[in-house]
């Protein structure tokens, strides 16, 4: 079985996506289908400073979401990161605006996502395009308000 095929198996298998929220989990979908994600959150200046800057390696479900009190314009780079990442920038109803393919791990070039956005899912290189994820699939998480969600918990 191909890895694109385990993964989309894995992300559709029953059960896979719940219907409860929790803070360490994502799950998004599309067209393309559905997917979860645990995650660790940034929220805090020091934590999204650090971001996932000196890791060697991250589990193919895992992620970091960054999160942001009210939508800004978002830029990140790549300091100190040793891994290639996708990034997904996402508004405050959940919605993927961009995704940057494959970012390059130590590089400082700023990646720019977007004006009004919220939050920012950093997963493995290649896993968006792997699983099919594109921009105006959706994010369900808890820290979005319920009431504006697009896929709300």
């Amino acid at each position: 079985m191909s890895l694109r095929a385990a993964l989309f198996w894995v992300a559709l298998a029953p059960g896979a996506v719940a219907e409860t929220c929790a803070p360490d989990a994502v799950y998004l979908k599309g067209d393309w289908g559905q997917a979860r994600f645990s995650v660790e959150i940034a929220d805090d200046g020091e934590e999204r400073a650090q971001g996932l800057m000196h890791r060697e390696t991250m589990a193919s479900a895992a992620g970091m979401l960054f999160i942001y009190p009210r939508p800004q314009t978002m830029s990140f780079w790549m300091r100190n990161t040793l891994i290639e990442l996708d990034m997904l920038f996402i508004d405050p109803q959940g919605v993927v605006r961009h995704i940057h393919h494959r970012a390059q791990p130590l590089d400082e070039t700023p990646i720019f996502g977007g004006h009004d956005l919220t939050h920012v899912l950093e997963i493995n290189g290649g896993m968006a395009m792997r699983l099919g994820i594109e921009v105006g699939s959706v994010l369900k998480h808890p820290s979005f308000s319920q009431a504006e969600a697009a896929w709300p918990c």
